[in-house]
C-alpha cells in the first residue's frame, strides 16, 4: 500500500503544455518596447502636436486628459463586462484563496511599496535624486501598488492554468473593494510620505476610471444576458471588443511615453531607478502570496493566478490617476510609466517560476499535515 507521500505525489498535476496566446499576448513584452519607442520618437519629433494632446482636460483645471480618459474606458469597459457578480457566492465555500489575495492586495502591498519606495529615494538614492522628486516618485510608486490587476490577470491566469471562475471572483472582489478603498490608501499614504494628494481629484478619478465603467459593465452585460442569453454574449459579443482592446491598449501606451518622451530620454537614470523598488515589490508580494497559498494548502491553480494577482498592478488606472493628479509629465507619471515597462517582462518570469514549481507546491500543499 502506498504511503501518503507517495499518494500525494501521484496527485500532483503534470506540467500542462505550453500555452498559445494570441500574436498579440505571445509578444507582449515586444509590443511594450515597441510603443515606448513609437512613442518616445513622436514626443521628440512632433512635441508640439504630443503637447496639444497632453492639454485636452474634462474642464479647466480637472486634470483629467480627454484621450488617455477614452481609451482608459475602452480598456476597462471590456473587462467589467466579464465580472460575474454572481459568482462571489461560491467563493464561501473555499475562501482561504482569495482572503490570502485580499490580504496581500490591500494590507501588504500598498504598504511595503510604501516602506521600498522610502528606503531607496529618501535614502539609498538620495544622493542622486532631490527631496520634491522622490516625494514625486514616491506617489507614482504608491498610486501603481494600491490598485490590483484586473486587465491582465485573466492572461496571467491562463498562462498558469488557473481556475477561472476563482480569477474571475478575485477580481470581481478587487473591483469591488477598489471603489472604497484606493481613494482612502492612496491619501493616507502619500500623506504619511509628506506628497498632497487633491482629495476631490482622486475621489473624481476613482469614479470616471472605476465605478463608472464598472456600473456600465454590469447593466450592458445583465440586460443582454436576458435578452441574446449567455452563449450570444460570450461567444459574439465579448469577442468583438478584443481588438478595441488591445487598439486602446497599445494606443494608450504610445501616448503614455510620448508624454514621458522629454522624461524617459533625459532622466534615463530615474527609470533605472525607479524599476529597482518596483521589480523588488512584485517578486516579494508574489513569493508571499504563493508561500502562504502553500502554507494553507490552497490548491495550486488557485494560488498561482492569485500570486500574480498579488503582486501585479492596474497599470492602466494607475497612469490614469497619476497623470489627473500630477500632470502628464510628472515623477508620478514616470513612476507609473515604468511599471509598465517592468511589469510584462517581471510578471512573465512569476508565471514561469509558478509553472515550474507545480510539483513542488502540489507536494508541500497536500502532505503537510
Amino acid at each position: 500500500m502506498k504511503n501518503s507521500a507517495s499518494i500525494a505525489l501521484a496527485s500532483v498535476p503534470a506540467p500542462a503544455a505550453a500555452k498559445r496566446l494570441d500574436f498579440f499576448e505571445r509578444y507582449l513584452t515586444a509590443w511594450v518596447f515597441v510603443c515606448m519607442i513609437v512613442g518616445v520618437a513622436l514626443g521628440k519629433l512632433l512635441p508640439g502636436a504630443v503637447a496639444g494632446l497632453s492639454k485636452l482636460e474634462f474642464g479647466q483645471g480637472s486634470q483629467v486628459n480627454v484621450p488617455i480618459a477614452i481609451l482608459i474606458w475602452l480598456m476597462i469597459y471590456p473587462m467589467m463586462l466579464k465580472i460575474d457578480f454572481g459568482s462571489l457566492v461560491g467563493v464561501t465555500k473555499r475562501p482561504k484563496g482569495l482572503l490570502v489575495t485580499l490580504f496581500v492586495n490591500w494590507l501588504v502591498k500598498p504598504f511595503s511599496m510604501a516602506f521600498l519606495a522610502w528606503l531607496f529615494f529618501r535614502h539609498i538614492f538620495s544622493p542622486w535624486v532631490d527631496p520634491q522628486t522622490a516625494s514625486d516618485y514616491t506617489a507614482g510608486l504608491i498610486i501603481l501598488a494600491a490598485a490590483p490587476c484586473t486587465a491582465m490577470v485573466f492572461v496571467w491566469s491562463y498562462l498558469t492554468d488557473g481556475d477561472p471562475a476563482y480569477t474571475l471572483v478575485q477580481v470581481a472582489v478587487n473591483d469591488l473593494i477598489m471603489l472604497v478603498a484606493f481613494a482612502p490608501i492612496v491619501m493616507f499614504l502619500c500623506g504619511v510620505a509628506n506628497v498632497v494628494v487633491p482629495s476631490k481629484v482622486l475621489i473624481t478619478s476613482v469614479v470616471v476610471f472605476i465605478v463608472i465603467p464598472l456600473a456600465a459593465g454590469w447593466l450592458t452585460r445583465t440586460v443582454l444576458l436576458k435578452s441574446k442569453g449567455r452563449e450570444w454574449f460570450e461567444q459574439t459579443f465579448l469577442p468583438k471588443f478584443h481588438p478595441v482592446t488591445v487598439m486602446a491598449l497599445l494606443t494608450t501606451l504610445v501616448l503614455i511615453f510620448a508624454f514621458q518622451a522629454e522624461n524617459l530620454t533625459t532622466r534615463w537614470l530615474a527609470v533605472l531607478l525607479l524599476a529597482v523598488p518596483i521589480t523588488l515589490q512584485v517578486y516579494f508580494n508574489s513569493g508571499l502570496t504563493y508561500l502562504l497559498m502553500r502554507q494553507l494548502k490552497v490548491p495550486q491553480n488557485i494560488a498561482a493566478p492569485g500570486a500574480l494577482i498579488g503582486a501585479s498592478n492596474f497599470f492602466e488606472l494607475a497612469v490614469a490617476v497619476a497623470i489627473t493628479l500630477f500632470g502628464p509629465g510628472s515623477g508620478a507619471a514616470l513612476a507609473c510609466v515604468v511599471g509598465v515597462l517592468v511589469e510584462v517582462p517581471v510578471m512573465l518570469s512569476v508565471c514561469k517560476v509558478c509553472n515550474a514549481s507545480r510539483a513542488w507546491y502540489g507536494r508541500g500543499a497536500l502532505t503537510e499535515v
